[in-house]
């Protein structure tokens, strides 16, 4: 199991993020081989937009470091944490305090599992108190809870993820792309390998240092605090390619759904994936296609459902409809249609009626 390299796993489970997926499993493997400073815990700071795998790779590095991911990996949600108050239920409360035998959230589990992959999510929007906590974990690499009981974690992974400059790092990140595209097309990509080649972009020391840096400092404000990250993680938009992969995924998901539970077969076409990818927004990153396949796909297959449409046992094809000429001129856009393939391999569209608009229902009284 952990004959692997780090990164073969981490891609299984995570389509593009080579950058990030390549500067975590190496800050893991000179930890794992004794090249790390064990004075202090190892910590990361992950940015990007939301949805866009940095919660996921701190999840699948907890599976790679422990049997136990439901001890092994603790998840904070520094959205609990705004207020100065809130500091107790990190570390528990002071004796004599409401909730002092509780114990903090974090420094139970911690006891448990002194050496967990910690994640704060969206760090940034924790109260600075707690960063005040969270710099002597980092910095000594223990916390001493509520009661004044110390525990050791020098030997816990701490991932933070931040939305904090998202923006910034995904049109910097189009920006390179659109550079890249343009490289290899006055190349005329004399084989397709420079073409594939443009999508793998990395972002310059330059810009980390004269735009993230400055606004990582006026959001953190404190030069101590920043200076504990070993690594700083960037995740970039998805590109083209990788958002057809996201988006075959999420059908394959649902094809497997389909199966098992109602025995149906779903096929679709390359068209297909195209035009669902187009449903990309880049601020919720995978979320968007997750909710178009719902939308377009999972929705239909569900009114046809419902409309007893489905033979058992039965084969779907999806498919592009409204790529015929008038449709082009008249400037509608394409929508996905469901059909049937009989046993002679010919297909006939379902026609599923739409359900009720709220409005008709009203008055249908």
């Amino acid at each position: 199991m952990r004959r692997f390299p780090l990164e073969r796993r981490l891609k299984e489970h995570i389509i593009g993020q080579e950058g990030a997926i390549n500067t975590v499993a190496s800050a893991i493997r000179r930890k794992e081989n004794g090249w790390y400073d064990e004075e202090h815990p190892l910590v990361f700071l992950f940015l990007g937009s939301s949805g866009i795998g940095k919660t996921e790779l701190a999840k699948q590095v907890a599976r790679y470091m422990h049997k136990d991911v439901k001890k092994g990996f603790i998840r904070m949600d520094m959205s609990e944490f705004q207020e100065k108050h809130e500091v107790a239920k990190f570390i528990g409360s002071p004796p004599g305090y409401v909730g002092h035998e509780e114990g903090g959230q974090l420094t139970k589990q911690l006891k448990q599992c002194p050496n967990a992959v910690v994640l704060f999510d969206e760090v940034d929007k924790a109260h600075p108190d707690v960063l005040t906590i969270m710099l002597q974990l980092f910095d000594e690499g223990r916390l001493t809870d509520g009661k004044g009981k110390t525990i050791e974690c020098k030997d816990a992974i701490f991932i933070m993820t931040s939305n904090v400059a998202s923006d910034d790092i995904a049109h910097h990140a189009l920006q390179l792309r659109q550079e890249a595209q343009e490289q290899s097309r006055r190349r005329l990509a004399e084989n397709l390998d420079d073409v594939q080649q443009s999508e793998k972009i990395t972002i310059s020391k330059q810009f980390k240092e004269e735009v993230i840096r400055p606004i990582l400092k006026a959001h953190f404000r404190r030069d101590e605090f920043l200076g504990r990250i070993n690594e700083i993680v960037y995740f970039l938009p998805f590109c083209h390619s990788e958002l057809i992969q996201l988006v075959s995924k999420e059908l394959s998901y649902w094809a497997k759904k389909a199966k098992q539970r109602h025995n149906i077969t779903l096929l679709w076409e390359r068209p297909v994936l195209e035009l669902l990818a187009r449903g990309y927004n880049i601020h919720y990153g995978a979320r968007s296609i997750k909710h178009e396949v719902e939308r377009r796909v999972v929705n239909q297959l569900a009114a046809a459902y419902e409309q007893e449409l489905l033979p058992k046992g039965c084969t779907l094809r999806l498919t592009v409809d409204g790529e015929t000429e008038e449709e082009k001129e008249g400037g509608a856009a394409p929508s996905l249609r469901l059909e049937l393939v009989g046993e002679d391999s010919k297909s006939r569209k379902l026609d599923i009626r739409p359900p009720l608009n709220p409005e008709e229902v009203a008055f249908a009284h």
